[in-house]
């Protein structure tokens, strides 16, 4: 044990130096990579190594058409590094092979005095930048050579503008790539032309190691496979080969002798893209391949040794390069996994920050709504029944008392028994009208000498006072209404931000699975997009053939997937020839468990053709199914309008996602405030949960519905007043388990009403739906409308809807096709 104890000390031990070692490590790169940054950035070494760079670049052996262009770029877009980009300019001319230190100086002052013309007379001066490059470049360079040869020659003059014309484009491309080497960040993906110019600004730069070696290897040769390499390795072929493409053009008119290296640097740039699976390894083999190949072609055949070595060299810097400087290039490169990642944390943030706001809301609508109770809450406290009391008498004292002469005696000397007679008497007239007790008024009469006027200005109070208490119960109602309200719409959103929130899960693997699995039985599938794989709520879109309307989608690829997923999946929507090769676009989903086959049958009174009864289906999705019914007060156009508008408010409210009790509620607050006159409605909703066969009965004004059930039929039942007569109610909502098979019949007061001659119409309608031979659901709505006109002997007296639902399990149209490839099928799920 004490052998076990010490090397767990010990392991304990070692574990803490290791951390405390890694701790170390982490803090000294953090420090070597802040003071890198501010050395390269904010003093400016950067700028001061590519303007010597530039400085001693030269092509086609007697031009230097980078050093304007930098020096421009610089000065137009940093202008605090533009002396420290001309004095870097000028010591690259200074230590150069090609002697063009009088050009470059001259260039150099000429270009400050003509950008301080320019500035004078043009409001954009960097718009004008490649002119004042080109008229700088062609002045200066015919000035040198009129100085050194005291004459200008047609080849001079010809050099000079070619020279110019070179430092024109090449400003344009500096100065949308010199801010990315001179900026610590950049918070955009790069576009393809800039990442083009930024080859182009490298590939240049490199041209300044022109004639420098290490070994006999050339260092422009090493740094521009290098570069071929590392783009290669982050973009790919497409990215590798037109790196390779542009650097080698641009070394090849540095020095005409490495021509061929264009060829080796593109060639090798494609087999490294198309090796990059096999990370730093394979792109490093793709160049040896292409140094080999095209290494022992042009004068590279040669010395084939020092190409190899060249070809070494750079991947041996490829491999010291950290991870963290090529994912943060990647980042800034279209298509690579880092850009991908990059763009979904700033999609992830932005839907942080969306749901964070709709979150906000939710908190302010439950706040309101707190604050709608609190206020009804002390609004209650404060006015009890003793305060109320006490503001009516106070308001009868003030129109009487107040001016007797007696007011002393009564109210300071006898306050009591004033007060309890007072009261006494408003307590007489709330209860009949007047003060109907003898005893009291007697007593009263000689107690007052003005009682006759206090009786009438009380019996005058108690009319406004209870005027007064109706506006507060109303106050109070609503109140209690927008309160509810609100904590529905507070629900509602917290939900929706909890849906903004959900992440869209990855299922490349059962992506993949599936398309191989319809592949294999010679389906032409091209891509698959899984949204969800839950039971019973899977979700998926494909882009496949139009197939001219044969019903594949329908009869073969649903089918297989649902042999796939061991359940019922059915075509969703499709879209015709959306993609440019002509596919089309095709959502499967989950098939419901059960289904509702719905029949109606309506007639309006006296056969008219406007009913005061309306009535819908509403799918409100997630899976639940509304049916409702709607009775307009009366019959006509008005009855039509208020039971019409009564499903319309409703409909929407509940396709908002908002419950069911208060979705009424609302619909009831807005038809009692806007009812001038006396026009109500009933309301007879359904709502049916086709997961779980569950239905739920609210029924406002409504009569029974039936549920048949074999030979059996249920009640359903509720009592609640019509919508519209008074703002505040509660829904009573009774829950009913439905089964495959069961039929749940809803109808108007019309049919409920129909038969005269019947006293117990409850029992009269449960026969003749237990009478029904026939279960098809709009054959029973028929025979039921009919049998109840027939009872009326053909007199159609009220406007008459029957609904009937039948409540079926999911059957699917094609039976699933299984697929002998179970391996992948089991994968997929």
């Amino acid at each position: 044990m004490k052998r076990m104890a010490k090397d767990w000390i010990t392991l304990n031990k070692s574990e803490m130096v290791m951390d405390k070692l890694s701790n170390q490590f982490e803090m000294v790169t953090n420090k070597v990579g802040s003071w890198f940054h501010l050395v390269m950035y904010q003093w400016g070494l950067l700028v001061v190594i590519v303007g010597f760079l530039l400085g001693r670049a030269m092509i086609l052996t007697e031009l230097t058409p980078f050093v304007l262009p930098f020096l421009a770029a610089v000065f137009m877009l940093k202008r605090e590094r533009a002396a420290l980009a001309a004095m870097s300019l000028l010591a690259g001319a200074l230590l150069s092979y090609h002697g063009e230190i009088l050009f470059v100086l001259a260039a150099i002052i000429g270009f400050i005095l003509i950008q301080k013309v320019v500035s004078k007379f043009f409001d954009d001066p960097i718009k004008m930048a490649p002119y004042t490059v080109f008229v700088t470049s062609m002045m200066m360079r015919l000035l040198v050579v009129f100085i050194i040869d005291g004459s200008i020659t047609n080849y001079a003059l010809m050099m000079a503008t070619v020279e110019a014309g070179l430092s024109f484009i090449l400003t344009m491309i500096f100065i949308q790539s010199v801010p990315l080497v001179t900026s610590k960040k950049i918070n955009r993906p790069l576009r393809n032309e800039e990442i083009i110019c930024l080859i182009i600004l490298l590939a240049s730069v490199m041209t300044g190691t022109v004639g420098w070696s290490i070994y006999d290897m050339s260092v422009e040769h090493s740094l521009a496979r290098y570069l071929v390499l590392l783009f290669a390795f982050i973009g790919g072929a497409a990215i590798g080969s037109t790196v390779g493409v542009v650097t080698g053009l641009i070394l090849s008119l540095a020095s005409v002798a490495s021509l061929y290296q264009m060829s080796l640097l593109a060639f090798s740039g494609l087999l490294g893209g198309l090796l990059k699976e096999g990370k730093k390894v394979g792109v490093a083999l793709g160049l040896l391949v292409g140094t080999l190949l095209i290494g022992m072609y042009g004068d590279g055949g040669t010395n084939i040794s020092v190409t190899i070595m060249e070809s070494l060299l750079a991947i041996a810097i490829f491999f010291l390069t950290p991870k963290d400087l090529i994912s943060n290039l990647a980042r800034y490169i279209p298509g690579t996994h880092e850009y991908s990642k990059d763009q979904q944390q700033y999609l992830r943030k932005i839907r942080d920050v969306t749901a964070g706001k709709v979150e906000q809301f939710s908190n302010l609508f439950q706040t309101l709504s707190q604050s709608f109770q609190t206020e009804m809450k002390e609004g209650g406290n404060e006015e009890g029944p003793d305060k109320q009391m006490d503001y009516f008498l106070s308001e009868v004292t003030e129109k009487t008392c107040q001016t007797c002469f007696k007011k002393e005696r009564c109210w300071v000397q006898n306050f009591s028994k004033t007060y309890d007679s007072m009261q006494n008497l408003m307590l007489e007239t709330e209860k009949n009208g007047h003060v109907k007790d003898k005893i009291l008024a007697n007593e009263w009469k000689k107690y007052c000498i003005r009682s006759e006027k206090v009786v009438e200005v009380i019996k005058q109070e108690h009319s406004h006072y209870l005027v007064n208490q109706k506006l507060k119960k109303q106050v109070a109602e609503s109140q209690k209404l927008v309160a509810d309200q609100l904590l529905g719409v507070s629900r509602v959103m917290g939900d929706f931000a909890k849906e903004i929130q959900k992440e869209k899960q990855s299922f490349l693997l059962q992506e993949e699975s599936i398309l191989e699995s319809l592949r294999l039985v010679g389906l032409d599938i091209g891509h698959v997009d899984i949204f969800s794989l839950e039971k019973g709520a899977i979700e998926m879109e494909m882009s496949i053939p139009f197939d001219e309307g044969h019903g594949q989608y329908e009869k073969v690829i649903a089918p297989l997937l649902s042999d796939l997923f061991s359940e019922t999946i059915i075509v969703k929507s499709e879209e015709k020839n959306v993609y440019p090769n002509g596919f089309s676009h095709v959502a499967f989903v989950s098939a419901k468990r059960f289904v509702l086959e719905t029949g109606i049958a309506h007639v309006a009174k006296g056969g008219a053709w406007i009913s005061g009864d309306s009535y819908s289906t509403i799918d409100i999705g997630t899976g639940k199914h509304a049916i409702a019914i709607s009775d307009g007060m009366g019959n006509g156009e008005k009855a039509h309008f208020e039971s019409n508008e009564t499903l319309q408010l409703l409909q929407k409210i509940l396709q908002s996602g908002i419950e069911e009790t208060v979705a009424i509620k609302s619909v009831n607050s807005v038809l009692s405030i806007r009812n001038n006159e006396e026009m109500f409605s009933t309301l007879d909703l359904a709502m049916v949960d086709l997961h779980n066969a569950e239905a739920k009965f609210l029924k406002i004004g409504s009569i029974p519905s039936f549920i048949k059930r074999g030979s059996q039929v249920i009640k359903i039942e509720a009592s609640n007043l019509p919508m519209g007569i008074i703002q505040e109610f509660d829904v009573e909502v009774v829950t009913e388990q439905l089964k495959p098979g069961d039929m749940l019949i809803m109808m108007s007061d019309g049919i409920f009403e129909a038969p005269k001659h019947v006293e117990n119409k409850d029992a009269w309608i449960k026969r003749l739906i237990y009478e029904m031979a026939t279960s098809n659901p709009q054959e029973v709505a028929d025979v039921i409308l009919e049998k109840v006109i027939r009872s009326g002997r053909g007199a159609i007296e009220d406007d008459m809807t029957i609904i009937v639902s039948k409540i079926k399990s999911n059957t699917p149209k094609w039976a699933s096709i299984p697929i002998y490839n179970q391996k992948i099928g089991r994968q997929a799920q």
